[in-house]
């Protein structure tokens, strides 16, 4: 039986690199599918996969998954042998559930917030998932410090790439401040084949978009 497709649609500057590398890490082959903002994101084709015509989304064979968090949990329970993900029964699978989950609610919100300029009023913080932003970042680096090298200690997991695509991007754009935890961590991150090869190919496919 032939192993169901699997194909992932993107754009080269978006949320989409966070997948490819999570897909670089898996390893098995897919299909990219590069929409554009405003015109093929928003056609009636695309709007029945993601019907908020957003990218990154992620079909294999008929199943549809969408947000980032999602698809890099889906692709590490649908491809448990490459090890991305502790098992059920495992005592690190809180812990990764923690991590990844926080970084895709409190750690995005906050940081979105702050660079849109909008500051919880200290009064108004428990109406507010994240507190505040100084809450949430000294919460992330707790856990980058705690185990290391990774999240779970020395298995790397996808909780790895999401939240630590958060931080790369985060320290590259300055919409997280520079510390020694989180800039060690991510020369680590960015030091992984993986990661290499999936950044090699969106910039490539940025780079061919603006030539």
């Amino acid at each position: 039986m032939a192993a169901a497709e699997l194909v992932f649609y993107t754009h080269p500057q978006s949320r989409g690199r966070i997948v490819r590398w999570m897909l670089e890490e898996v390893g098995e082959p897919y299909r990219t599918e590069v929409l554009e903002y405003g015109g093929s994101m928003k056609s009636p084709e695309y709007l029945a996969i993601h019907p908020l015509g957003k990218v990154p989304a992620l079909r294999h064979g008929d199943v549809v998954v969408t947000e980032v968090a999602a698809i890099c949990a889906y692709l590490a329970d649908a491809f448990a042998s490459k090890g991305l993900a502790p098992a059920c029964d495992s005592p690190l699978r809180g812990a990764y559930y923690r991590w990844m989950f926080f970084a895709a609610g409190p750690l995005e919100a906050a940081v979105s917030n702050r660079a849109l300029g909008f500051v919880v009023p200290p009064e108004r913080r428990r109406m507010i998932g994240y507190g505040s932003f100084e809450e949430t970042l000294a919460a992330v680096e707790a856990a980058v410090a705690a185990r290391g090298p990774w999240l779970l200690g020395e298995r790397f997991s996808a909780a790895d790439v999401y939240l630590g695509s958060h931080l790369v991007f985060g320290l590259r754009f300055g919409t997280i401040e520079k510390r020694p935890v989180f800039e060690d961590y991510c020369a680590l991150l960015t030091q992984r084949p993986a990661w290499r090869r999936a950044a090699e190919l969106d910039d490539a496919a940025a780079a061919a978009k603006q030539g």
